[in-house]
């Protein structure tokens, strides 16, 4: 399969995208597009989905990889139906735009790639893995930008059979049928 462009998805109102060239170690990090909307008294984040859009038709990925996500335990309710509608409208932009999909939950990712649990040690392995990139998540909070990142070199790794890193076992990610979330 001869893919140029991957998508790595942290999803999440916090996440990010990275897009990676899939003959590279670099790429460009995009924090996920979000409107602050004035609810009740109250300001809340929401995905900007015509944002998502035209960031995903400019760049025109041939592949996504997205964290296959479900509710958190002591998550509440609101900020459950909130992250749900964000990866729910996700995977319909993706699917609308016909990039093909693989889903990969967290921890088949993290043991490919060796990261240890810590939003931290997801910053540490993508620096480590990919360097020249290692800049768009120099703070704390763009821990997003490395996940998204990683899940990328997954991706890439997953499509072109590149070996794990010595000592990691590789793992196969799910493959979606976009076909599915169409009617």
């Amino acid at each position: 399969m001869n893919v140029g462009w991957i998508a790595g998805f942290d999803p999440g109102l916090s996440g990010a995208l990275f897009f990676l060239a899939s003959n590279s170690t670099t790429g460009e990090a995009v924090d996920m597009p979000v409107h602050l909307l004035e609810r009740g008294g109250r300001k809340k984040r929401e995905l900007d989905i015509a944002g998502l859009v035209e960031i995903l038709s400019s760049r025109r990925p041939d592949h996504a990889f997205v964290e296959q996500v479900g509710a958190m335990p002591g998550q509440g309710v609101s900020s459950t139906f909130a992250f749900g509608k964000c990866y729910g409208a996700i995977l319909g932009v993706l699917a609308a735009l016909s990039i093909p999909i693989t889903l990969v939950p967290a921890v088949r990712w993290k043991r490919a790639l060796g990261v240890q649990k810590s939003k931290d040690a997801a910053r540490a392995r993508a620096s480590q893995l990919l360097p020249a990139a290692a800049a768009q998540w120099g703070l704390r909070k763009h821990d997003g930008r490395a996940e998204a990142a990683l899940l990328a070199l997954y991706g890439a790794r997953q499509l072109h059979g590149s070996p794990a890193p010595p000592g990691i076992s590789a793992s196969d990610g799910a493959l979606v049928d976009n076909a599915a979330y169409k009617n």
